[in-house]
């Protein structure tokens, strides 16, 4: 059962080191006039920033868009495999065989480009990887996008004829024929690898006693090979909560581990819930908080993941990168030392493409010259403030990165001083809704309906 892979040590990083092929870097410089900007990524983020660039011919040079891999889609391209590929590179893909999307298409797609209205609201994520590889299409993505390429080191660099000063020597290798080194200079990057791929093992004392099948979400792939046997699934997230519904499915007895109140909502038939594991003893029995003990066939880790960014030189860049958290980022995209480098899509609970839609366009705002930014003083006030400010209201450090309802007025706030258009107030509007019907029953929402009225209304779909 090869999808049940060993976590002890395991941290899996996309290949990152140039030297490796012991090559000589070939340096080709940045074109003088419109701004030049890579892109990291070709995943729905990288394809959103790629989109608006073009879109904006004037100021911007066309991006050059670097991707690992040999398509478009990032974390919505299934593999059935995990662990490594027979060349020893990691399985980054997270995604399960049978998830569909917790979020409905009429408020899921990018504004500009709308999913196929005769899908159902809640998609299969082959649907998803489809639309994104129509937008590829769409806005003529494909002929700006290196694969199969690594992007091994961003490295700033002080020069007048960079934007503001500064410009970026980006690195990279090709993963196929010769495997050259090429350096390119770009006074913009716009880092979209998402974080999806390196799994979060939380400090767990004992982990190692645990004698059943110890796996992280990130290798689940179905359910069936996990068919009538007792689970602990630890955290119940939206990935927790989804595996376990799949697991009552095939008869497994599944306890969901987690340090939130008691779920109020509909659970299936087998699945019941315990505080967060503990500890796990020597003989190998799980311990929740609070001392009840179990044992449990399997031990399933729904913890998320630790952002990563193995190309970056993160102290040089005055970045302190956590599990869950980067920082300091001003309005959760820019390094304020370095504010021609963009990270979009680190938040998290939230709509993805809108969101991506919205940081984007307000990166693009701040190189063209829209969005004045502050100082870097204030900005780098600012940010600590907001983060005291959490912390001294109880969110933990490790979620500061979470927006939920509060992503809305971000969004807002990034499309009035970005000047671009705002959200429809229907996406929020059909979003709660959603949430709303989730949490009330995980088993059943997705088999509602939904259909968009105007940019203010929608209705259910009987």
């Amino acid at each position: 059962e090869p999808f049940l892979s060993p976590l002890k040590g395991r941290r899996p990083q996309p290949p990152s080191s140039a030297t490796d092929f012991q090559l000589k870097p070939q340096l080709r410089m940045a074109s003088v006039g419109r701004l030049r900007v890579a892109v990291i990524g070709a995943g729905a983020a990288g394809l959103c920033a790629a989109r608006h660039l073009l879109a904006r011919a004037d100021t911007f040079a066309p991006p050059t868009v670097f991707e690992l891999t040999e398509r478009v889609g990032g974390t919505w391209v299934y593999e059935d495999r995990v662990g490594t590929y027979d060349d020893g590179r990691p399985v980054l893909s997270s995604m399960y065989r049978d998830l569909r999307t917790n979020i409905p298409k009429e408020v899921m797609g990018f504004p500009d480009f709308p999913f196929d209205k005769s899908l159902p609201s809640f998609v299969h994520h082959t649907e998803v990887r489809k639309y994104l590889e129509k937008y590829c299409d769409h806005f003529r993505l494909s002929d700006h996008i290196k694969f199969s390429t690594t992007v091994d080191s961003v490295q700033p660099v002080t020069t007048p004829k960079g934007w503001q000063g500064l410009a970026w020597d980006v690195t990279t290798s090709n993963l196929t024929g010769q495997k050259q080194s090429v350096t390119e200079r770009f006074d913009a990057v716009m880092v979209c690898n998402g974080h999806f791929y390196d799994p979060y093992i939380p400090p767990i004392p004992g982990l190692e006693n645990f004698k059943g099948k110890l796996m992280h979400s990130h290798d689940y792939r179905s359910a069936e090979p996990l068919a009538g046997m007792s689970v602990v699934v630890l955290g119940a997230g939206l990935s927790g909560l989804d595996i376990a519904v799949e697991l009552a499915r095939v008869s497994s007895q599944v306890t969901l581990s987690h340090g939130q109140p008691p779920l109020r909502c509909i659970l299936p038939e087998g699945v019941s819930q315990a505080p967060a594991v503990e500890r796990v003893l020597e003989d190998g029995a799980v311990q929740y908080q609070g001392g009840e003990q179990a044992r449990p066939e399997v031990f399933m880790l729904c913890t998320g993941y630790r952002f990563t960014f193995p190309f970056l030189g993160e102290p040089e860049l005055g970045l302190r990168v956590q599990d869950h958290l980067i920082s300091p980022l001003y309005k959760y995209l820019l390094p304020p030392a370095f504010p021609s480098l963009f990270f979009i899509g680190m938040c998290r609970v939230i709509c993805p493409f809108p969101h991506f839609h919205c940081q984007v366009q307000f990166a693009l705002a701040v190189l063209e010259g829209t969005v004045t930014l502050l100082s870097r003083a204030q900005m780098e006030e600012e940010v600590a403030q907001e983060r005291d400010g959490q912390l001294a209201a109880g969110v933990a450090e490790r979620h500061l990165f979470r927006l939920s309802s509060a992503q809305w007025d971000y969004a807002r706030e990034l499309a009035q001083k970005g000047g671009f258009p705002a959200l429809p107030p229907v996406t929020q509007s059909l979003y709660e809704e959603v949430g709303q019907q989730r949490r009330q029953d995980p088993r059943r929402y997705r088999e509602r309906q939904y259909r968009l009225v105007s940019d203010t209304q929608w209705e259910l779909v009987e």
